[in-house]
């Protein structure tokens, strides 16, 4: 293999920087997403550890705004099993890093009938854990049902379109 090949290899695999580690399909489901930011989480050793080996879940988590502070409630990371008696709990609080100007938005935002806050992913960037977080209006029941009727009838339209290439 040449030298070019290796590095258009290598450019390939680090086209996104992003590692991910958790995505909540089910908030793409249940919201409509509005206003999408990128949040810095403060962890301990072990659940960045537990994180390192893709065990994570964001579903059934969101986020609270109270007293002047973000804070990711009910996200499930799992206690590290080669971890002593300092592990960490599942299901604790874990502090949102964001801009004061953010905050205070979010915080209003999400006051309003109908909107609330939900992670999206949980990533590494550049080593540090970062959690994608959006600011969300609940979907209706009949909403919901519309989407997927709306990504069924474009999935069949592909197919019938790639039956006719290769009819042709």
């Amino acid at each position: 293999m040449s030298n070019k090949a290796k590095g258009a290899k290598k450019k390939q695999q680090s086209a996104d920087p992003r590692q991910l580690v958790a995505n909540n399909k089910k908030a793409r489901h249940d919201y409509v997403i509005e206003d999408v930011l990128e949040a810095g989480i403060v962890l301990s050793g072990t659940e960045v550890k537990a994180l390192r080996m893709g065990r994570a879940s964001l579903a059934e988590s969101y986020v609270a705004v109270d007293h002047d502070e973000a804070w990711l409630e009910n996200a499930h990371i799992p206690e590290y099993f080669q971890g002593t008696w300092n592990n960490h709990a599942p299901r604790r609080r874990r502090k949102l890093l964001l801009h004061r100007e953010e905050i205070d938005r979010l915080g209003v935002k999400s006051r309003e009938k109908g909107k609330t806050i939900v992670p999206l992913r949980l990533y590494f960037l550049d080593g540090r854990a970062k959690v994608e977080i959006a600011l969300a209006r609940g979907k209706k029941e009949y909403d919901k049902r519309q989407t997927l009727r709306e990504k069924q009838d474009m999935r069949e339209a592909q197919r019938a379109m790639r039956r006719q290439e290769l009819l042709t």
